[in-house]
């Protein structure tokens, strides 16, 4: 089974319009204990994110008029933010968003690769925001009961009746015969992603040797 943002999202979404001032950024990120919040426009879809380190740029670079001719870009975005007073001015752009039946497996790799913490969860159709994942949401797949992943390996494993499964604390683990080596792996690896499974041990014995020995380089 696949699961999706929809099944461990917060169905509260925290944002500002894209007016806020930089104190109500603030108050807003305080009150709720968040270390971002989305910046939606008029409709109430997501333009961007305001981030702990984007208001604190303000306190990094008091100087904010008497910037360096020769400067990157980079820092030159950073020196503007510092000066920056209204959402729209100090938010990060493009806003990253996923959907309700993204799959949270996806959802964590965007956050891993963009390095953020949540992320605004929008309506496919409208684009308008229904909610956030955040990276403790996407963690709770990790504390799915051992009856629900047996379930799913079993349902993976299929007509495998040679095979037993044992799950304790996220650990799966597997015993008996298939007829080829490539299977025990194929089967193995197979399980390793479903979600919330931690780690697989393989007991699993077969056949026929049937795998490629690739030798090491030298």
């Amino acid at each position: 089974m696949s699961i999706k943002v929809r099944d461990v999202m917060r169905n509260v979404a925290i944002a500002v319009r894209e007016d806020a001032s930089f104190a109500e950024i603030v108050r807003t990120m305080r009150r709720f204990t968040l270390g971002a919040v989305s910046v939606i426009d008029a409709d109430g879809r997501p333009v961007g994110v305001v981030s702990e380190d984007d208001l604190l740029l303000k306190e990094m670079d008091p100087v904010r008029h008497s910037a360096p001719i020769f400067e990157s870009r980079k820092r030159r975005e950073e020196h503007e933010k510092a000066g920056a007073v209204t959402a729209s001015a100090l938010m990060t752009t493009p806003a990253i968003t996923v959907t309700p039946g993204t799959p949270v497996r996806e959802a964590a790799r965007l956050m891993h690769d963009k390095r953020i913490k949540q992320l605004p969860v929008i309506d496919v159709v409208t684009g308008r925001i229904l909610g956030t994942l955040h990276r403790s949401d996407v963690l709770r797949v990790f504390s799915r009961s051992a009856g629900e992943l047996e379930r799913d390996v079993r349902a993976m494993i299929g007509d495998l009746t040679s095979v037993s499964v044992s799950v304790a604390g996220g650990v799966v683990r597997l015993s008996g015969r298939v007829a080829r080596g490539s299977e025990a792996i194929q089967l193995v690896e197979e399980i390793r992603r479903v979600e919330g499974v931690i780690d697989v041990v393989s007991e699993l014995t077969y056949d026929k040797v049937d795998r490629i020995a690739v030798p090491p380089l030298l």
